[in-house]
């Protein structure tokens, strides 16, 4: 007796060729979707009933197959047979998405990449598409989503495909990072704040040696009459961005916090910013990048007037 399938979520992409297919795919894989496209077809029962890898936590990675003219044995209404034989037989969900497109603009895609209708090599690209249209009737007919990306760009189809898909997978990889100006900035950061305009415990003797981790250090930064509205206006920032850049499907998003220095103000600051972040919904790893290291004078800029 053949096992039953214990994938949960599967959805096949197919569509008309140039219609967007290996954008969607791309997107779904930068989602943590397993994507196998243009898989031969008999091979397909025998992928569906092997255990799903796993993701970074441990939960089921939902599949995505492209099937397409392309597929070796392709044949749409043998799909669909086989995906209610599935559901019938194993009670497996398979949804379909559907990407179509106008005939007059497939053609200009075609024209603009040089690149020739794999139904009609030798033939005129718009009989190709026709002939295409006809065999993927049966797939359009049944699918339960259906995107026209005629007036779509890639970045449009993308974004379209993260709000549909993207759940929590789509949650950005977010840290909050300290560092010292005088040892350069990090080269991974994708937005950096200079707190080098609070006043710097380094010219207090007492707290020199301490870092942004002490409480009194955290209350001498925090005494600065700036200190208030500008923190609180970079985090108000952040909670409105954040949101953004996961609509735009960006994997990785690394806040980067400087001083001088590297142990005081930016280390007390990322630790406050990150803490605000929880409340308000995300998950920041946190780390300071040059707490370890010695402060010296030399590096530190000239003292101000208290």
């Amino acid at each position: 007796m053949t096992p039953a399938p214990i994938r949960k979520h599967v959805l096949v992409v197919t569509g008309m060729s140039g219609a967007g297919k290996s954008t969607v795919l791309r997107t779904l894989e930068d989602l943590g979707w397993e994507v196998v496209d243009n898989l031969p077809l008999p091979l397909l029962d025998r992928l569906l009933e092997s255990p799903p890898p796993a993701a970074a936590d441990g939960a089921e990675r939902p599949l995505a197959l492209g099937l397409g003219v392309q597929t070796r044995d392709f044949e749409a209404a043998g799909i669909v047979a086989r995906v209610r034989h599935l559901h019938q037989a194993h009670g497996l969900e398979i949804g379909t998405l559907f990407l179509d497109c106008a005939g007059a603009e497939l053609e200009r895609r075609y024209a603009e990449t040089r690149r020739r209708h794999p139904l009609a090599p030798d033939r005129p690209v718009a009989d190709g598409i026709a002939r295409e249209r006809e065999l993927l009737r049966p797939l359009r007919d049944r699918a339960e989503r259906l995107i026209d990306t005629t007036a779509l760009r890639a970045n449009d189809l993308a974004a379209q495909v993260r709000g549909s898909f993207a759940g929590e997978a789509g949650a950005p990889v977010l840290s909050v990072l300290s560092f010292g100006f005088s040892r350069g900035v990090p080269r991974n950061a994708d937005l950096v704040f200079d707190m080098r305009f609070l006043r710097n415990p380094h010219w207090d003797p007492v707290l020199r040696p301490g870092t942004g981790l002490d409480p009194d250090v955290a209350a001498y930064v925090a005494a600065d009459p700036a200190y208030e509205p500008a923190i609180g206006r970079i985090e108000d920032l952040l909670a409105l961005l954040l949101p953004r850049y996961a609509a735009e499907g960006k994997a990785y998003v690394t806040v980067a916090i400087g001083c001088t220095g590297g142990r005081h103000r930016s280390v007390h600051v990322a630790t406050r910013i990150a803490a605000r972040l929880r409340r308000e919904g995300f998950s920041p790893t946190v780390s300071h990048r040059d707490l370890g290291i010695a402060t010296q004078d030399s590096l530190e800029e000239p003292r101000r007037a208290p």
